[in-house]
């Protein structure tokens, strides 16, 4: 059995070789119909009513809920952070989810949690930074002593590590077992049984997972800029 990301193409660019693997080609796709749907919901949009309807309503009650999951995490000020959020928290809900077709998660390759963490990192000391100005922030190290400031550096450091490892092992493990679980049952059981398992490591833990990056990146992002 191999769970390793095949490569299915290689592409020469001056003299380097990009490799399209199974992540990656299923990134795209999960890229492809995230940019699909903002479309079809921005030329929708133009036609928007001032009593909701239908898709209307889908739309708003998804942009209300997530702009309120801001507010109760961030406060007032992080309004402004729940478009970005919201976009955070699709593309990994459907990257954890694009194994029930037979894809290979893009979250499976840690190359993309690991982006994906550094993200929050970059965000959470830009917006520190602009809210307490860059001197008191870096005091901010050194607290509440400053014989604590190693760890405060390493604890900083170690946030982007710790979001992308939870993230990648979580579905890696979830796609290493349900592999296992397909070797190894009679084909006769192959159909229908791994259903369970499907529902468990793709779609509970695949939404949980989403929820749990996005929920960690907001609040490290709020504890910076107080």
């Amino acid at each position: 059995m191999d769970f390793t990301d095949k490569a299915l193409a290689k592409i020469s660019i001056g003299g380097y070789d990009l490799l399209i693997t199974q992540s990656l080609l299923s990134m795209w796709i999960v890229i492809l119909i995230l940019i699909t749907i903002a479309i079809v919901v921005k030329v929708k949009s133009k036609k928007f009513t001032e009593v909701p309807t239908g898709f209307q309503n889908l739309i708003e009650m998804i942009v209300e809920a997530f702009e309120s999951f801001t507010l109760s995490i961030m406060g007032e000020r992080g309004k402004k952070f729940s478009a970005y959020f919201g976009g955070l928290f699709f593309f990994i809900i459907f990257s954890n989810l694009s194994g029930l077709f037979g894809l290979r998660p893009p979250t499976a390759n840690y190359a993309v949690p690991l982006a994906l963490g550094l993200m929050t990192f970059i965000l959470v000391h830009v917006n520190g930074v602009r809210a307490k100005g860059g001197l008191k922030y870096l005091k901010s190290l050194t607290e509440p002593i400053v014989l604590l400031t190693p760890l405060n550096i390493v604890g900083e450091l170690a946030n982007p590590v710790s979001l992308s490892f939870r993230l990648f092992g979580n579905i890696i493990g979830g796609t290493i077992l349900m592999g296992l679980f397909y070797e190894l049952l009679p084909i006769f059981v192959k159909i229908g049984f791994p259903a369970f398992f499907h529902f468990y490591f793709d779609v509970f833990d695949g939404v949980l997972q989403a929820f749990v990056f996005t929920m960690l990146s907001m609040v490290f992002v709020s504890g910076a800029m107080e």
